[in-house]
């Protein structure tokens, strides 16, 4: 039977019960609130988790979920390419809650991160504005920092990619604890 590439919140809703849910948010993104039954593994952390990933699709559906669907896309493509065969959440986390549905969030989450989206835009913005301040201040050179970020942003629209994103999310408050990766690992591998 072929994987559909994406399910909507309905099927998704209905399904649940049997699907192995992999949120590739960060860490902070993913205590936000996730889909019930989520494990957290980071979009980075893919390659590291694959042989679980694998040991799960083999046992059953996996839906990847992120908060749009843009990350959750590129994971599919990813597993894809190494034989594992996953469905996408369409609109991702944001969707389903914009429907009404629950979202989980840990006990003793530490305080809401950001979403990736929102960390992207306030540091791209944040670099614009001191690219012009400093241009008109100290040297118009430095207005070459806001016309690079110009430039990765049209370049991030036209191929569906985030160099800027991948950086924050290198961040240490977007970063998974050790212990909460190997207890999602674990969780994988025992269904």
């Amino acid at each position: 039977m072929t994987t559909p590439a994406a399910l909507s919140t309905a099927e998704a809703r209905g399904r649940l019960h049997e699907l192995t849910v992999i949120d590739v948010r960060t860490p902070g993104e993913y205590a936000g609130g996730h889909l019930p039954g989520a494990l957290n593994i980071p979009l980075d952390h893919l390659q590291r988790a694959l042989p679980d990933i694998r040991r799960a699709a083999d046992r059953g559906a996996v839906l990847v979920v992120c908060a749009s669907g843009a990350r959750s896309e590129n994971a599919r493509r990813v597993l894809a390419e190494s034989g594992v065969d996953t469905s996408t959440l369409s609109g991702g986390t944001g969707a389903w809650s914009a429907e009404g549905h629950e979202l989980h969030r840990p006990q003793g989450a530490p305080r809401k991160v950001w979403g990736m989206e929102r960390q992207v835009r306030f540091t791209a913005g944040t670099v614009v504005l001191l690219g012009l301040l400093l241009g008109l201040l100290v040297h118009p050179a430095f207005q070459l920092l806001s016309a690079g970020i110009a430039a990765g942003l049209v370049f991030s629209a036209l191929t569906d990619t985030c160099g800027m994103a991948a950086l924050l999310a290198r961040l240490p408050h977007n970063r998974p604890r050790a212990a909460d990766l190997d207890h999602a690992l674990a969780a994988l591998r025992n269904g």
